[in-house]
């Protein structure tokens, strides 16, 4: 069982205009609904991968509700959400139909209480002896210390299972310093955590702060990698037009399922950068178009840097 964590769930909406303009009314064509936030989305490709997986973290009010009904439904997937008394929140993706931008509006998570929190850190400590690798994605919610994910490392570590770190900010660099065996930051993220804009410095910088690997997102461009057996790059064979909401996270799931079944590096990699820009091709967030999946993983570059 892969066990995933999401702090800061959410509902996600995707709304399709035919051209999103400034001060304008807009006629919808298309809205989307699903279950959201990183560690939810990742569960969810790895369940459609086949993958048994355990999905945790907080989830409150008519939202958490609709959430917990749609998990509901899907094979290989088991929810192990915590009840809050706070509304989960929700995000909207607005998909302009006629350039292919996405404009994402997010809103904050609800208030997590003091023994909300340790009901979950119970959750947690019962669930990790089940499970062959965790990952840990996203925000904090308010209420969450903010050494939040250090703690979940370092609990993972003495339990003996690897561990994937896939947050930002203040989160990243404590979580960091508890050596997780591997984190998936995006150019920014990675360039706020070192100071380095240079991409590949910034990768072994990130690995002297204490992650065994690093896994570098460049967007269209692929995947970066700093581990101890070796450097390389992935990149798709063509640039992928489309929604590229819960790309990443179809990335971390690459990269996970790779390391689950034991995979070498230049394979996870080119799971995960396929993976990522068959995501970019489906309706939202959570979903890859398998047939793009199919096609892109064998024409997938990995070279060694």
């Amino acid at each position: 069982m892969i066990l995933t964590v999401t702090l800061n769930t959410a509902l996600d909406l995707t709304y399709r205009v035919r051209s999103l303009r400034p001060h304008a009314s807009h006629r919808v064509s298309e809205v989307v609904e699903r279950p959201g936030g990183k560690g939810v989305n990742v569960a969810r490709v790895l369940a459609a991968l086949g993958h048994e997986v355990t999905v945790t973290g907080f989830a409150g009010g008519g939202t958490g509700r609709l959430i917990r009904e749609q998990l509901a439904g899907l094979p290989g997937l088991t929810d192990a959400l915590v009840p809050v008394s706070g509304a989960t929140r929700r995000t909207i993706a607005i998909v302009d139909e006629v350039s292919g931008d996405t404009t994402q509006l997010n809103e904050p998570g609800p208030h997590i209480a003091p023994a909300e929190w340790g009901t979950f850190l119970d959750r947690y400590e019962e669930l990790l002896p089940s499970a062959s690798a965790v990952a840990l994605c996203g925000s904090l919610p308010p209420g969450v210390p903010v050494g939040a994910y250090a703690n979940l490392i370092r609990a993972a570590r003495t339990a003996g299972v690897p561990v994937l770190l896939d947050t930002s900010g203040e989160a990243l660099r404590r979580g960091v310093a508890a050596r997780p065996d591997l984190i998936k930051p995006n150019a920014d993220e990675l360039a706020e955590l070192t100071g380095s804009h240079e991409p590949l410095r910034a990768t072994q910088d990130a690995r002297r702060r204490g992650a065994h690997a690093v896994v570098a997102s460049l967007g269209p461009e692929g995947l970066l990698a700093a581990t101890p057996e070796g450097r390389w790059r992935a990149t798709p064979p063509t640039r992928v037009h489309g929604n590229p909401t819960g790309a990443g996270d179809s990335a971390v799931v690459g990269l996970l399922s790779g390391l689950v079944e034991q995979l070498p590096w230049p394979d996870r990699l080119a799971r995960a950068v396929a993976l990522s820009a068959a995501t970019v091709r489906a309706a939202a967030a959570g979903e890859f178009d398998c047939a793009a999946y199919e096609k892109l993983l064998a024409r997938v570059s990995v070279t060694a840097v």
